[in-house]
């Protein structure tokens, strides 16, 4: 199956989105002065890292760039440096830009714009990781041995200045080539091992292709491409950077200052339905093999691997934010986030998440023997709950442009037949789920198509004002389920 499409739309007018979901729209003329004028607070006290070899890599369109890294293979394992826009330093504690990003919460990605945390002049300009400039940065050492376990970890006060950016594809290309920046030669290593480690210690992680709309001119179009392994290599250093922070708090709970990013085990009844389609699929899954093993051996590119995969989502759910302070006498599960098998804290986006300025200030105060700022101390509650708000915010706000993009290509082509792949039979609460490769779309689909099976199905309603589609699928082909008019 090919998983790669492009079919372009009409023009679609993603302003009633920004509407409908209340985003705002420009940034405060008092938070932008404050943004343009903002200096480092620790300029003085900085350690001088020049000197490191640090490289970005994000998506080609990417401006405001959080981190930069520099992985070493050294005798006894790796050495990474992963430096992080240090947003701490340039915004004032109580100011007009503190406390519009503390409302915003987090960067809103919409197709023909961003509503960003931060004026662009800060998290594209001044704050970003732009190659050939110095920028202020909390810098993460992490020390690890030859199984990329880490041994030590700290995090400083820094001046850098990155040298090369990339993007994922570009990192991938390379990687095959056998030419990739110093900086990174040890990564494929390194994100093998880091892999590793996760299964071992139960993590869940599904490569789904993501489904996203792009420009095309004027127009959009929506594309869905696999992950590359650069991806999931790139991937492991936040990780691992998540969680070492998650162990510096955990380090320093009778202070019970801290955030972490938390999701509960998945229950019995999610795992034991997942066994029950890996088998109609004949997909062998022996019983003692963890969920993550099994997952992570499946080609999603396959049909039996796309389906599989989708219905594993059902095992992820729940994630929140978890504060320090609201936990008297925690369990290992109410610390842990599931799917990484691990405690995890968010550090490594302050650009463009609320949360990693705060928690970030807590572990430069731990490893430097300071005690925490006021201002996260006064700030962290509130912080959180905006986060809990508006990631629900955000998830809604992406299905809506993709919803809305889908109904305006699938307009014109009411009646049609297209191929689809079902994903999830029908039950009696809810519709079956297909996926169509052409154009890449997720859709429910009323009638009783086999899960597993390649079908034919027609499209009923593409209605761009309601952002719904409708697809019908009926065993003698006329598109039309059993009793349906």
């Amino acid at each position: 199956m090919e998983l790669h499409q492009r079919i372009v739309s009409a023009p679609v007018d993603f302003g009633a989105v920004r509407s409908e979901f209340g985003l705002a729209s420009d940034y405060p003329a008092e938070a932008v002065s404050e943004a343009r004028d903002a200096v480092d607070a620790f300029a003085g006290t900085r350690v001088d890292r020049t000197d490191l070899e640090l490289v970005t890599i994000d998506p080609p369109s990417a401006m405001d760039l959080d981190q930069a890294l520099h992985l070493e293979r050294t005798a006894t394992g790796f050495t990474l440096h992963y430096a992080i826009a240090d947003l701490g330093a340039v915004i004032v504690p109580g100011g007009a830009l503190a406390r519009e990003s503390e409302s915003r919460g987090q960067t809103f990605y919409l197709p023909d714009s961003t509503v960003p945390l931060h004026p662009p002049v800060l998290s594209e300009g001044t704050a970003s990781l732009l190659p050939g400039v110095d920028r202020p940065v909390a810098l993460w050492t992490i020390e690890l041995d030859n199984d990329a376990a880490p041994l030590r970890f700290s995090v400083e006060r820094a001046l850098v200045r990155s040298r090369e950016r990339f993007d994922y594809q570009q990192v991938q290309a390379a990687a095959d080539a056998g030419t990739l920046h110093p900086s990174l030669a040890a990564l494929p290593e390194f994100g093998r091992l880091r892999i590793e480690a996760g299964l071992e210690r139960g993590a869940i992680s599904l490569r789904l292709p993501a489904q996203d709309v792009v420009r095309h001119g004027d127009n959009w179009r929506l594309d869905l491409e696999p992950r590359t392994a650069a991806d999931d290599w790139n991937e492991q250093v936040s990780l691992l950077t998540g969680m070492c922070a998650a162990r510096i708090l955990l380090d320093h709970r009778g202070s019970r200052v801290g955030l972490l990013r938390t999701m509960p085990p998945p229950p019995d009844t999610a795992v034991a339905s997942l066994r029950r389609t890996a088998a109609a699929l004949d997909i062998a899954w022996p019983g003692d093999l963890p969920v993550g093993r099994m997952l992570a051996a499946l080609d999603p590119n396959t049909p039996a691997g796309l389906v599989l995969m989708s219905e594993a989502t059902t095992l992820l759910r729940g994630a929140g934010y978890t504060l320090l302070a609201d936990l008297d006498d925690p369990t290992p599960d109410q610390l842990t986030h599931s799917a990484i098998g691990a405690p995890y804290a968010h550090v490594t986006a302050p650009l463009r998440r609320l949360a990693d300025r705060f928690t970030t200030e807590i572990c430069l105060a731990h490893c430097a023997g300071t005690e925490v700022p006021q201002w996260v101390l006064d700030g962290l509650a509130p912080a959180a709950e905006t986060l809990r708000r508006t990631d629900s915010l955000a998830n809604k706000v992406d299905r809506a442009c993709v919803d809305l993009t889908e109904a305006t290509i699938l307009g014109p082509r009411v009646g049609t037949d297209f191929a689809a792949l079902v994903l999830r039979e029908a039950n009696g609460s809810r519709d079956a789920e297909i996926f169509v490769a052409e154009p890449p779309i997720l859709a429910r689909c009323a009638g009783k198509p086999p899960e597993g099976e390649r079908v034919s199905v027609r499209l009923r309603t593409a209605d761009p004002a309601t952002r719904t589609i409708e697809f019908a699928y009926s065993a003698d082909g006329n598109g039309e389920p059993a009793g349906i008019e």
